[in-house]
């Protein structure tokens, strides 16, 4: 999946994954997808929920090698 924007989220606790992409998506025009890559496990219900209630939509997301990795497309 091409992403305009990659965050580095690992090593960070709830709730820094979310604060992150929360700023990192002000920065970003509508209909453009930012990945981000977490290690902690919260962040996948955290961000889920995050892109549904902001009017984002979460993509795609995977998990390798412990790294959970979000696709979030701006609303």
């Amino acid at each position: 999946m091409n992403a305009n924007k990659v965050l580095d989220a690992k090593g960070l606790a709830c709730p820094m994954p979310i604060v992150k992409t929360k700023k990192a998506m002000n920065d970003m025009q509508s209909g453009e997808v930012l990945e981000i890559h977490a290690t902690d496990k919260g962040a996948k219900s955290d961000l889920t929920a995050w892109a549904k209630s902001g009017g984002h939509e979460l993509v795609d997301h995977t998990e390798e090698n412990n790294v959970f990795k979000f696709w979030i497309k701006k609303g």
